[in-house]
This record gives C-alpha cells, sequence and structure tokens, in this order.
C-alpha cells in the first residue's frame, strides 16, 4: 500500500454499486472540499493511487477525468493532476459601477483587477459600426445600426472574459466612445459626459459549457462553465444606452450581491 498519510482517503466499499472508479473520485472530491489538498496541491499520483486502492491504471484515470469535468482539477502533462484555485476575483454588483470609480478615471475591470491584486489588460479591440441584432435593437429601444465595441479582458496574462458592447449611433459616432481607447473611466464616463447620466442597469446572467470558440478565447480547460452575462445600462431620462454581452470563465469569477429585505 502506499504511504499516504493516514486518514487522508477513505478504503473502497465491495457492497456499493457505485463505480469503483467514481468511490474514488468521491474520496478525492472529498479530500479537496475539506481542505486536505489546498488550492494548486498535487493530488496522490496514478501509481500511488492504484497501489492504495489495488484498481488498474485506467480506474484512475477514470476518476481524475469524473473531477476534471466537474472542473475541480487540471493536469500539467508530466507533473501531474492539480487542485484548480479558487475564482480570484469578487465581483461585487452593488460598487462596480459605482460613479466615484469613474471619477477616478477607472473602469470596472481595473477596480476588480486592483482589488484581486492583478495586472489587468486588454485585447483583441474592435470597434466599428454594425447593424444590430433584433434582440440588441429591442433592447436599445429598435435602433437599426450600432456601434460595436469588442474586446478581452485578461488578467496577469491569463484571459478572463470577453464582452461586446453595443451602443445606438445617435449617442457614440464621432465621440471618444468610438475610439480604441476611450480614455480614464472608460465609456460610462464617456456617455455621462455626453449627457447620459446612468441612472441603473439590469443584468441576465446564466451559467452555460462554453461553445468551442469559447473555449479556445478564454482557453478554458476541461470541465470549466462559462457565466453569460446581458446587461443593460439606463439613463436617468429611461434611455437604454448600452447593451452589454459578456461571457466570463467561471473558475475567474465570484459575483456578489446585496439584496433589500423589503
Amino acid at each position: 500500500m502506499a504511504s499516504l498519510p493516514s486518514g487522508l482517503l477513505g478504503d473502497l466499499d465491495p457492497t456499493s454499486d457505485r463505480a469503483v472508479f467514481r468511490q474514488i473520485a468521491d474520496q478525492l472530491r472529498e479530500a479537496i472540499d475539506r481542505g486536505r489538498f489546498g488550492e494548486g496541491a498535487k493530488l496522490p499520483s496514478e501509481a500511488e493511487l492504484v497501489e492504495y486502492y489495488g484498481v488498474s491504471r485506467m480506474t484512475v484515470r477514470n476518476s481524475f477525468s469524473v473531477l476534471q469535468g466537474e472542473g475541480l482539477v487540471h493536469a500539467e502533462h508530466g507533473k501531474g493532476v492539480f487542485v484548480r484555485p479558487r475564482p480570484p476575483v469578487r465581483r461585487l454588483a452593488s460598487d462596480r459601477f459605482a460613479r466615484r470609480h469613474r471619477e477616478q478615471g477607472k473602469s470596472a475591470f481595473i477596480v476588480e483587477a486592483d482589488a484581486a491584486g492583478s495586472h489587468p489588460q486588454v485585447d483583441s479591440l474592435e470597434v466599428k459600426e454594425e447593424k444590430a441584432s433584433q434582440d440588441i435593437s429591442t433592447r436599445l429601444g429598435s435602433v437599426r445600426r450600432v456601434l460595436a465595441r469588442r474586446r478581452r479582458y485578461l488578467l496577469d496574462g491569463k484571459p478572463v472574459e470577453f464582452a461586446a458592447s453595443y451602443l445606438p449611433l445617435d449617442i457614440a459616432r464621432g465621440t471618444a466612445i468610438a475610439e480604441p481607447n476611450p480614455g480614464p473611466g472608460g465609456i460610462y464616463a464617456r456617455l455621462e459626459e455626453l449627457g447620459h447620466r446612468l441612472d441603473h442597469f439590469e443584468e441576465e446572467i446564466r451559467a452555460r459549457m462554453p461553445a468551442p470558440t469559447e473555449v479556445k478565447m478564454l482557453r478554458l480547460a476541461p470541465g470549466v462553465p462559462v457565466i453569460h452575462l446581458l446587461r443593460t445600462a439606463y439613463d436617468t431620462e429611461g434611455r437604454a444606452v448600452e447593451v452589454c454581452d459578456t461571457v466570463m470563465a467561471a473558475d475567474a469569477y465570484v459575483l456578489s450581491y446585496q439584496l433589500p429585505a423589503t
């Protein structure tokens, strides 16, 4: 039997109708949940688990595959299987669009990156005028064409989200919003300078598995889902002035909300 620490893992139940590889995955998952394997920790090797449980190497590999499919671990070729780090960014819905950040020349992403102690970057930037999709047109009050701003966000060089903002042309055309770099505070600061003082935002959020293009864009590991967020920004006149379609790596974010009790 391999010299794994006492109490680290349990024993298999030969009377259970649960497949052996799933029993092993259950025990490894429990050990991760209990903190026996912390973030970034290496799990016991295939050889150690083969000897410990008295099973085949393929059985152990199937157990690892289960955990990878759940997004709990990731494999590094030639090194082993490691516990995936917890989401580094806490997105505070009640604070991220606070006007004081724009007045300080900071976009929401920079604020979040600063709080996480990470270096923010933006790449894959595209700014162009285009025909609005039916959904975007409806959300913006039946506009036909929009200014689209597409970009990918990175923290410490790792892609964490990409987003597309759509704005009515009568607001954005010929302004700093149409420039690759809209300036301090981002497009929301420019909207307010143009007289569209922001009043509130509406967000729709769902979790799903990523499309192949999203896996490539965000460099997602197997089993990692995405958070798909659609946000509409309204000014004090009740006009929808921007729709932002964002796809985020679910292993990079914790979404935090404050809800009133009444």
